[in-house]
C-alpha cells in the first residue's frame, strides 16, 4: 500500500514568465483583529469586476478597460449580468495567458468570435454596487493572483491547505453524473499525481485522506484508503491546537453549492469534529448580529431564495452583488466589527480577461477587496500577492504557525491596514432588482454544477 506524507512545501505549476520576489510582513505589531472572514466568490478576473471601477477609485489601481485579442486591441464590452459562460479550467487559463503575453483568451471555450469574444468584457459600477462601494472605501490589491492556474476544485483545496496535494483541474468523470459534491462522500475521481513529480497523472478520489494511524482512516471509502495522495494539514488544524474558533459557512449536502463546501475533501474534516464546524452560508448574518463570529469564517457560495450568491458563470451577478452587501451589512452593523476584517476575492479567473502577466508559478489576477474599520481608506496595495497571502494574513493575525513554504514567504496584506487609524466608517450597501431578463434565460438555462 502507498504511504502518505505530509508535504511541506506547496506544488505549484511552473509558468515561466514574469518574476516573483515574495514578501514577508515588515509588522510584527498586535492587531486589534479578532475575527477574519474570508469571503470567497466564483470565477473572475481583476479586469472583469475592477478594471473600469479602478479608473474613479479615491487611489486608482490597475485596471483595463481594453483588451488583446492576439494582435489587435479591443475594448471590454459591458459584461451582461447573467456571468458568460467560459470555459475556465487549467488548459483554458494557459491558453489566456499565451506564456504572459495574456493575448489568448479569444482561443478559449466560450470566448471566440461566435460569442462576440464573451470574455473581454467588464462590469460597471451600476451593476455591482456594493462591489464599488466596497471598493471605494476601502482597500484593494491590485496584484493578487491564483496561486496556482486552477480552477475551482484546486483552489478550494488550496484555500485552507495552501497546496493543490498534486490535484489538477476539476474532476471529469461524465458516467458519475449524480454524485453528490466534490469530496470523500462523492465518489468523483480527478487527475493527481505527486507534487514536484513528472510521472504520468492517474485518477484518484476527489479526498486528501487521513494518516493511517488516525480514527478516521476506518471511516474513508476503500478507494480512499489506497489513495496515494499525501495527507496535508489545513488552517482548520491550526487554529484547532491553537484553541481558536472557526467556521465554513457553506452549502449543505444535497444543496446546490455543495461541491465548494471545502471541509468533505479533507477526511480529517468530514469524518471527524470539524465536520460540526461548517454550518450554512446564511447563517453568517446570523453570527454576524448576534456578535458570535468565531476567530476565522470561511465564506462559501449558496444557492438562496433569490437563486445562486456564486456569480458563477451562467448565473446573476446582481445576486451574488446583493448577496456581498446584505453579508457585509450584517457584518458592520454588528457588535464585533471594530475588530473584524473581511478578505473578499474569486477563486478564478472565470475565465475573463485580465491584462497582467502572472508571476511565475502563479494563475490569473483576481480581485481582492482588503475590508475593515483599519483598512487604508481608499487604498491601493500593488504587492505581489496571493491566495496564500490571505493565509499569511491570517495566521500573523492569530500567530499561528503557516501550513508550508508558500505562506511562510507570502505577503500578508498588512500595508492594506494602518492599526492606529481611526476607524473608518461602514461602506454604503444597497439591493438591486436582478434583470427580469437574467431570471428568464436563467429559469430557460438552469445552471449545471462543475461536477457535470
Amino acid at each position: 500500500m502507498t504511504r502518505r506524507i505530509l508535504l511541506c512545501l506547496g506544488g505549484a505549476l511552473l509558468v515561466t514568465f514574469g518574476a516573483f520576489v515574495p514578501r514577508a510582513s515588515a509588522q510584527t505589531l498586535p492587531t486589534p483583529i479578532q475575527h477574519v472572514v474570508i469571503f470567497y466568490q466564483e470565477n473572475h478576473s481583476f479586469d472583469n469586476v475592477l478594471g473600469l471601477i479602478c479608473q474613479s477609485r479615491p487611489t486608482p489601481c490597475d485596471g483595463a478597460t481594453t483588451g488583446k485579442v492576439g494582435n489587435t486591441t479591443i475594448p471590454l464590452g459591458q459584461a451582461p449580468d447573467v456571468v458568460p459562460n467560459v470555459d475556465h479550467e487549467t488548459p483554458s487559463q494557459l491558453k489566456g495567458i499565451d506564456g504572459g503575453k495574456m493575448d489568448g483568451f479569444y482561443k478559449i471555450k466560450g470566448c471566440q468570435a461566435t460569442t462576440h469574444y464573451a470574455c473581454y468584457s467588464q462590469y460597471n459600477a451600476s451593476q455591482i454596487p456594493n462591489v464599488a462601494s466596497l471598493a471605494d472605501t476601502f482597500a484593494v490589491s491590485d496584484r493578487t493572483f491564483e496561486r496556482d492556474v486552477v480552477p475551482s476544485y484546486e483552489a478550494h483545496v488550496d484555500l485552507v491547505a495552501n497546496t493543490t496535494d498534486g490535484f489538477y483541474d476539476n474532476p471529469k468523470n461524465p458516467s458519475n453524473t449524480g454524485k453528490i459534491g466534490w469530496g470523500c462522500d462523492s465518489g468523483f475521481s480527478a487527475q493527481w499525481q505527486p507534487l514536484g513529480s513528472i510521472l504520468p497523472y492517474t485518477l484518484e478520489p476527489t479526498c486528501v485522506p487521513a494518516p493511517l494511524t488516525s480514527p478516521e482512516y476506518a471511516l474513508e471509502p476503500p478507494a480512499v484508503q489506497n489513495s496515494p495522495v499525501s495527507w496535508v494539514p489545513t488552517i482548520m488544524d491550526r487554529f484547532d491546537a491553537a484553541g481558536l474558533t472557526w467556521r465554513i459557512y457553506a452549502a449543505a449536502k444535497g444543496h446546490s453549492g455543495y461541491e465548494w463546501s471545502t471541509c468533505p475533501i479533507f477526511a480529517d474534516c468530514l469524518y471527524t469534529g470539524q465536520k460540526a464546524n461548517t454550518v450554512e452560508t446564511s447563517q453568517i448574518i446570523t453570527d454576524a448580529k448576534a456578535g458570535t463570529l468565531p476567530n476565522l469564517s470561511v465564506l462559501l457560495p449558496h444557492n438562496g431564495p433569490t437563486g445562486s450568491t456564486s456569480q458563477h458563470n451562467n448565473n446573476s451577478m446582481a445576486v451574488g452583488d446583493n448577496w456581498i452587501g446584505q453579508a457585509l451589512s450584517a457584518l458592520q452593523n454588528g457588535p464585533e466589527w471594530s475588530s473584524t476584517a473581511v478578505l473578499l476575492t474569486w477563486d478564478d479567473c472565470g475565465c475573463f480577461y485580465d491584462h497582467v502577466p502572472p508571476p511565475t508559478g502563479m494563475g490569473i489576477r483576481v480581485p481582492m477587496l482588503l475590508i475593515s474599520p483599519y483598512a487604508r481608506p481608499g487604498y491601493t496595495d500593488s504587492n505581489v500577492a496571493s491566495f496564500a497571502s490571505m493565509l499569511a494574513f491570517t495566521e500573523h493575525v492569530f500567530n499561528v504557525t503557516p501550513l508550508n513554504g508558500s505562506d511562510t514567504l507570502a505577503y500578508d496584506y498588512f500595508g492594506s491596514f494602518n492599526w492606529s487609524q481611526s476607524p473608518l466608517s461602514s461602506a454604503v450597501t444597497v439591493r438591486t432588482a436582478e434583470p427580469a431578463s437574467s431570471k428568464a434565460h436563467i429559469a430557460a438555462h438552469p445552471p449545471a454544477p462543475d461536477t457535470t
